[in-house]
């Protein structure tokens, strides 16, 4: 079983990642299960805005989609800026948006039977939003949502420290992450014992 973590941060590499420090906990959980796991700083690649699998010359998203297919599992992280998701999130879930019209052969979307999770970071609250708004997309795309598939921490309303910059919270939302990946890999099992039927007609 593979699963696919696409870290949303703004930060280019080598810079530290809060989101995906968090991201990391669920991640060594989901190898302990005997997941083959994968993380991509979103960033770094030269992703084109547009609803495309493939925007065209010197854009690096189609590798990613492939990478998407190669998964059952996927996990978005993503700090939270005013509120909201990250633009690079949004640009990863407007990309993926092209996966509405592709079908596997026998019928079913292609996002169909893989299950998706929501990481989130952030010195200020809304984690509950974003998560909301994160997981609908993927709702949205086909994708497997399952109960408490979701990590996050804050420091709370208003200005503080970052997740690197403070233990506050951090028991409660490395529990949350393991428990996501225990969600994820099981529902993935499930499904990969019985798979959602294609759509009907």
């Amino acid at each position: 079983m593979r699963a696919l973590v696409l870290n949303c941060t703004l930060k280019p590499s080598p810079e530290s990642s809060n989101t995906e420090r968090l991201a990391q906990v669920a991640v060594d959980e989901l190898i302990k299960l005997g997941v083959d796991v994968e993380m991509i700083r979103v960033v770094d690649r030269a992703i084109a805005p547009g609803v495309e699998t493939d925007m065209g010359q010197g854009d690096e998203w189609p590798p990613i989609h492939q990478r998407l297919l190669e998964s059952e599992i996927l996990v978005i992280a993503t700090p939270t800026w005013l509120g909201h998701p990250s633009s690079v999130a949004q640009r990863v879930l407007e990309r993926m948006d092209a996966m509405l019209a592709e079908t596997a052969d026998d019928g079913r979307p292609v996002a169909y039977n893989r299950v998706a999770g929501v990481v989130v970071t952030g010195n200020e609250d809304g984690a509950h939003h974003v998560i909301s708004e994160v997981a609908g997309g993927l709702v949205d795309i086909g994708y497997t949502v399952p109960g408490q598939a979701w990590a996050y921490w804050n420091a709370g309303p208003g200005p503080g420290p970052s997740y690197s910059e403070t233990e506050h919270g951090h028991e409660w939302s490395h529990k949350s992450a393991r428990t996501m990946a225990h969600n994820l890999h099981g529902a993935a099992v499930a499904l990969g014992g019985s798979a959602l039927p294609p759509p009907p007609s």
